[in-house]
């Protein structure tokens, strides 16, 4: 049977271009091919498949920068959804990218792994230590426990090691070492406190070194009888001083010149090391070595040697721990690395590696170190020629002998085969350990500064140069390493550094433990040998180290964390990092929900949770802040927003932005949703269907009082009516609030660069680039009152967040701190008013509840919860109840009196009303009429909007019954400060809604803020226990 090739797939192998490797052709049936018939290629195809990618698309392959500062408007070159999905949307400009991220900052010197972490490290660990204090450490501790207080600090920091390398292997680490890794893993409260404090530390650090630098100096000096002033703690202060400036001048240089000035001494440091063991091995080579305790390896002094002999030295009686707080430091050179992240090439990958190997070749050499200490070197020798003989210079009482491993300093120069060289080491660990605090101490602070989390320190984070170098910290970290040197104490300055450092392992461990607990899905460390279990170890350890070295500097350790902690805590600052603390929120936060879900509900933990339609929060003021009164620490708010406007998904997320940013801004605690392209009718049922999770969903609906309903479009009345239908039908409660002012105040908001000026952003939302107009400039909500008797105000504006001094001099209360900044400094009087009704203090007076019907409580809770809210303490509950007969008032008083004392309930009277059902006056049946006259049928009209003669009729006795409470109100609730009054049901089918508003609008008309509120006939009180 004959084929078509045009119609089937083949795969030919051709040779091209003479290549060694073929290249497999496809032949798709119905494409075109890009060659012609001779195997030519075609201009017009080849031209096309010359072109980029971005040519033929707007999708963006996946690449790096893609991926970049995640927290930007937009990410790298990839186009949003939007972009994809509606061609006709212009791409927004990426302004709000970092140019740090986008290469805006030259790269500077960066180091590999060996120069920038293992030779780091390994020079601050064979720091003043190893030459100065170790043998000290052997004598006082023996050489068992000497070797137990190194593998003691190794168990320390491998674990500190561990767990900062499964940190730093899951992302991209930035400059700022320990502190940017804490904060980025437990938040900013954690690491600001830790990278403050570990900050001071490295700076004493500086001043440690170059102390125990000036006393290796001081004992150089001596052998040629060559001092200062008096060859003690004073040249050490002078010596320190001069170091101190001379290790500036080389930092101030640059990194570079200081990394070559690390490799040279660390290449002095590893032959001085050498030059140490040699000498061990040889042995004494004079009579001055063996009087000063060198008597080279011997078994008899090993023993001796083997167990400790704590003695008290300059008024502290030492014991292992206390021994350890000094030797600790010496392990505190691990995170020199770590500490200079941002200058590494890959910090990700060079951190694990140097550290970890730092930490093992250092300790190899300190257990070295210890043995040939406690075998060749006796604890006590007198120094003196002539007590050679019989080998007295053995024979001293303790601190009486200048030599030996308890009395001596220079044991290491005196062991070495060449003492010069020691001291030349000694020289190298001390000022090679000084520069690398120097410059981490400095690069940490510039980390802490540049986040923003405490006030008054960004000044110090100011970076020059293209590495960036923090010039002012590095003046700041001068002043405190002079301070350290006027100590001139190396054994006093060690205890506290050694308190520090823990403390910022113990965080770094916690880090560790705290986020492989959580376990969010973005930690995906490359680094996998690491346990978290072993992590919270390693931080208990460095806890309980702190207190053993010293309870007193412990305590004043973490009082300064706490300090910190807290002044973050008050400052709330606002900061993304991903933090485990964060995921730990939002998984706590859905446990809880789902735990809700499982647990019957129960009267006693009855709380209101409350759908406010506001439409933008910021339009409605008096609205969200009586709903808040109600909320705050009770309950939850949600601010719904229905518009029959259509918005694109970046407009609903702008929208949102604004409206929490306000929120925010009044401290007001409140959820937001927007539903757009809806109803009010269909819209509120929505909002109560969607809104929540689980058993927090809305329970109450509150919305504005519709002023001016009887002029106002029918289908805006049915919508309103409608919406209260749909609130009833879903079971949740009703309230609605009518203040005398009204409640909308959307015209006086002028919406330029975001909602409330720059504490709220800049949103470009539309096409055009602006903010939409909300309320009745923009989005009309019908379920909101209108304004009434205000006047214009033409001089409104956004105010900046930096207020002239002019505002700053105002009153300092909540009413202008909340008009101000949204609605400007020339705000009318009245307009402030208006808009602070629900916040300010009010004078003493009533809140009048009028609980006609048993709705379950709710119209007698919520304004019991009022009078528990400051501003509003000094109101008194007055209840008014309908008595069933006239002569059983007493009856119904004093069982409503009983029935508030069972629910605790205070209250200053109960009044039984008892001619609720009388007629009342034509006076009042005159006013009744003409409010409802507008919105009568005409005759033979069948308009269901209006009030039709069969339903007034049918009406009449609950018509009189509002027009009687009316006159009630009026004689007795007309001063009060608010009333509460129970909301009457509208029956679906039998009231129309203007009869229904009429009935609203007779009792609260003239009134003061006054809210109808109905229950869900659900007991929301109860008296047991």
């Amino acid at each position: 049977m004959d084929t078509d090739d045009s119609n089937r797939f083949t795969v030919d192998s051709v040779e091209a271009n003479k290549h060694n490797s073929d290249i497999t052709t496809l032949h798709v049936p119905g494409l075109v091919s890009s060659t012609n018939s001779d195997n030519t290629p075609r201009s017009r195809n080849s031209s096309f498949y010359e072109k980029s990618w971005h040519h033929h698309t707007k999708e963006a392959l996946p690449r790096l920068d893609n991926y970049k500062n995640l927290h930007s408007f937009n990410v790298g070159q990839r186009p949003t959804l939007e972009e994809l999905y509606d061609p006709s949307l212009a791409k927004l400009e990426d302004s709000s990218t970092d140019l740090a991220e986008r290469g805006g900052h030259s790269q500077g010197t960066k180091f590999g792994w060996i120069r920038g972490v293992l030779v780091r490290c390994l020079l601050c660990i064979w720091g003043v230590m190893l030459f100065l204090r170790l043998s000290w450490v052997v004598g006082q501790a023996g050489t068992l426990e000497a070797v137990l207080i190194i593998l003691l600090a190794a168990v320390v920091t491998t674990i500190t090691a561990i767990s900062m390398s499964a940190i730093s292997t899951n992302g991209t680490i930035k400059g700022g070492g320990t502190y940017y890794m804490t904060s980025r893993s437990l938040g900013p409260e954690f690491g600001a406190s830790i990278g403050v404090i570990f900050s001071i530390a490295n700076a004493v650090s500086v001043a440690m070194y170059i102390v125990g630098f000036c006393e290796s100096m001081n004992d150089l000096l001596k052998r040629f009888d060559v001092q200062i002033v008096d060859g003690g703690v004073n040249d050490v202060r002078i010596i320190g001083a001069i170091t101190l400036v001379a290790c500036t001048v080389i930092v101030l240089i640059g990194m570079e010149w200081e990394a070559k000035a690390q490799l040279f001494l660390l290449g002095i440091l590893v032959i001085a090391i050498i030059d140490f063991f040699i000498g061990a091995f040889l042995g004494p080579t004079s009579d001055d070595e063996i009087v000063k305790g060198f008597l080279g390896f011997n078994g008899t002094l090993f023993d001796e040697n083997f167990l400790s002999d704590y003695r008290e030295d300059d008024g502290v009686n030492y014991s292992f721990f206390t021994v350890f707080a000094v030797f600790f430091p010496a392990a505190t050179g691990i995170l020199a690395g770590a500490n200079i992240s941002g200058d590494l090439k890959d910090a990700s990958s060079a951190l694990p590696k140097g550290t970890l190997l730092s930490i093992l070749i250092s300790s190899i050499v300190y257990i070295a170190f210890a043995f040939f200490c406690g075998g060749t070197v006796a604890r006590d020798a007198t120094g003196n020629i002539t007590d050679l003989e019989n080998w007295a210079f053995l024979d001293c009482a303790p601190n009486e002998c200048a030599w030996g491993l308890h009395n001596s300093f220079q044991v290491i120069e005196t062991v070495s085969a060449f003492g010069p060289l020691i001291f030349a080491g000694c020289f190298a660990a001390t000022l090679s350990s000084a520069l690398a605090s120097y410059v981490s101490a400095p690069k940490i602070f510039q980390a802490v500064c540049n986040d923003n989390l405490y006030p008054g320190i960004g000044w110090f984070g100011k970076g020059y140069g293209r590495n960036n170098e923090p010039i002012r910290a590095y003046v700041l970290t001068f002043i405190i390493a002079l301070a350290g040197i006027a100590l001139g104490e190396l054994n006093a300055i060690s205890p506290l550094i050694s308190n520090f450092f823990l403390a910022a392992y113990a965080l770094v461990n916690f880090s560790t433990f705290h986020v492989n607990l959580i376990k969010p899905i973005g930690w995906r460390p490359t680094f996998r040998y690491y346990n978290g279990w072993v992590s919270l170890i390693g931080a208990i350890l460095c806890i309980v180290v702190m207190f053993l070295m010293s309870w007193a500097t412990a305590l004043i350790t973490f009082a300064a964390f706490i300090v910190l902690y807290l002044v973050v805590v008050y400052r709330k600052p606002e900061v993304t990092w991903g933090s485990s603390t964060q995921a730990q929120t939002y998984k706590s936060t859905v446990d809880s929900v789902y735990q809700l879900l499982n647990l019957e509900e129960h009267v006693k933990n009855y709380r209101p949770q409350i759908l406010v339609l506001t439409g933008h929060p910021a339009s409605r003021t008096p609205l969200v802040d009586f709903a808040n009164l109600i909320c705050k620490k009770q309950g939850f708010m949600l601010c719904g927003h229905v518009s029959k406007e259509t918005y694109n998904h970046r407009q609903r997320e702008a929208i949102a932005r604004s409206a929490y940013s306000w929120l925010k801004a009044h401290k007001i605690k409140s959820f937001y949703t927007l539903l757009d392209s809806s109803e009010l009718s269909n819209g509120v049922g929505v909002l109560i269907q969607s809104s929540g999770l689980g058993k927090m969903k809305p329970n109450i609906v509150m919305m504005g009082f519709m002023a001016g309903w009887a002029t106002r479009d029918p289908n805006e009345l049915s919508e309103y009516f409608e919406g209260i239908h749909a609130a009833f039908s879903q079971g949740a409660a009703v309230a609605i609030l009518r203040a005398p002012q009204g409640l909308d105040f959307s015209d006086y908001i002028r919406f330029l660069d975001g909602v409330v000026g720059k504490s709220v952003g800049s949103p470009r939302v539309l096409e055009n680039g602006e903010m939409p107009k909300f309320g009745t400039q923009g989005i009309p909500n019908p379920a909101f009152e209108s304004q009434e008797s205000v006047g214009s105000v033409d001089s409104i504006v956004s105010v900046d967040e930096k207020a002239p001094e002019s505002k700053k001099k105002k009153k300092k209360d909540s009413t202008l701190k909340i008009d101000v900044s949204v609605y400007g400094e020339d705000v009318p009087k009245n307009i402030l008013e208006n808009l602070t009704v629900f916040r300010r203090k009010q004078p003493k007076g009533f809140i009048d509840v009028w609980w006609l019907y048993d709705d379950g409580g709710l119209s007698v809770l919520l304004p019991y919860i009022m009078t528990t809210r400051k501003a509003w303490k000094n109101s008194k509950l007055r209840i008014f109840c309908i008595a069933n007969k006239r002569d059983e008032i007493d009856i119904d008083q004093k069982g409503m009196a009983a029935l508030l004392s069972k629910f605790r309930i205070d209250y200053s009277d109960v009044i039984a009303v008892t001619d609720v059902n009388r007629s009342p006056s034509e006076e009042t049946k005159q006013w009744f009429n003409d409010l409802i006259k507008p919105s009568l049928q005409a005759s033979g009209s069948e308009d269901r909007n209006k009030i039709s003669a069969s339903e007034l009729l049918a009406m009449k006795d609950k018509c009189n019954r509002h027009m009687r409470l009316r006159e009630l109100l009026l004689q007795y609730s007309k001063d009060s400060n608010m009333v509460f009054m129970t909301l009457p049901i509208p029956k679906r089918g039998v009231v129309s809604a203007a009869l229904y508003m009429s009935w609203m609008e007779t009792l609260t008309k003239d009134m003061p803020p006054f809210l109808l509120v109905r229950g869900n006939q659900t007991s929301v009180l109860t008296f047991y226990s």
